[in-house]
């Protein structure tokens, strides 16, 4: 049999959104992300960084899959965040993809495992299962590794916890196993089913619950990823009912929210108050600092990978 090997380049940002999305459809296989030769100068201001490989079957379902595809990431296209799809017929796969059954080290205490790793952790480790491969924002993403770094240190128990565009579910998972009663909520569907999976297969379904939703004026700016949702996205009233959030989406996204974020927040003790950031990089980080900034937060913590950067804020 024959395939169809599909590429598309995308930016440093939308790398592991895209490659999300691409977990949701059961005909991709063995997708493979490479830093990028080629440079677009059509797309104004962007130049790619990554390219996507990946594979459907070329059978008679072939065309109809790519427009699937195509559709899938057609907002991610329109907002110049990806190039179009391009589709090649191949006699065979020229790559595959080599996931690893190695325990993934994240911080100072978290390990994250694939369901078939056969793992004794040590005395002080926790461990995080997820069922998506490491391809798909298991953690392996330097934003998220960020993220999880500033959760060790900021998290304390018992803290009402808000994880803002959920993902894989890793967040919300690694702040429940630190003691946390978590709200994880995402405007997409697959999303939310990835994120349940998450917390069912660590245990933790007694203090997470997961939603498809978003906060404040968040929950009217569409899809961020790109999908299509499904049903109708619940608005959660910022309200001051959260002692820490969490949000690792676009730094555009960030700075649209910045108003919400200081109304959920609760600042009622020296612990509470904190809003941990990430899923943007260097370029975005001024915008979301003077954003942040003209709501009455301060950075107290940084912790940066490469051009990614995740930021730690307390309400003064």
């Amino acid at each position: 049999m024959s395939w169809i090997e599909l590429t598309l380049n995308t930016t440093s940002e939308a790398v592991d959104w895209v490659c999300t999305l691409l977990a949701g459809c059961e005909y991709t296989s063995d997708v493979t992300v490479n830093k990028s030769i080629h440079l677009d100068h059509s797309a104004s201001h962007n130049n790619w960084i990554h390219t996507i490989n990946f594979y459907l079957p070329n059978d008679i379902q072939a065309s109809t899959r790519i427009t699937e595809i195509e559709d899938l990431l057609s907002p991610l296209y329109r907002t110049r965040l990806t190039s179009t799809v391009e589709a090649y017929i191949v006699p065979k796969k020229s790559h595959q993809l080599h996931t690893s059954n190695e325990p993934i080290k994240i911080g100072e205490k978290f390990v994250v495992l694939s369901p078939n790793c056969s793992y004794l952790p040590k005395s002080d480790e926790i461990i995080i299962e997820l069922k998506t491969s490491l391809a798909f924002g298991s953690g392996l993403h330097p934003a998220t590794v960020l993220a999880i770094k500033l959760l060790e240190r900021y998290l304390i128990k018992d803290m009402n916890v808000l994880d803002l565009g959920c993902g894989s579910g890793i967040l919300s998972v690694a702040a429940a196993k630190l003691g946390a009663n978590v709200l994880a909520v995402d405007n997409d569907i697959i999303a939310v089913k990835s994120t349940q999976d998450a917390v069912t297969r660590n245990a933790v379904t007694h203090q997470v619950e997961v939603m498809q939703a978003s906060l404040g004026r968040g929950s009217k700016m569409g899809n961020w990823m790109g999908g299509n949702n499904i049903g109708k996205v619940t608005n959660i009233l910022p309200n001051n009912s959260f002692d820490l959030i969490v949000a690792n989406i676009l730094g555009r996204i960030h700075t649209t929210l910045a108003p919400d974020y200081q109304q959920a927040l609760s600042s009622k003790n020296t612990y509470s108050g904190i809003l941990i950031t990430s899923g943007y990089d260097q370029d975005y980080e001024v915008s979301v600092i003077k954003a942040f900034q003209a709501e009455g937060f301060q950075v107290i913590d940084c912790q940066r990978c490469n051009e990614w950067v995740a930021l730690a804020h307390r309400l003064v």
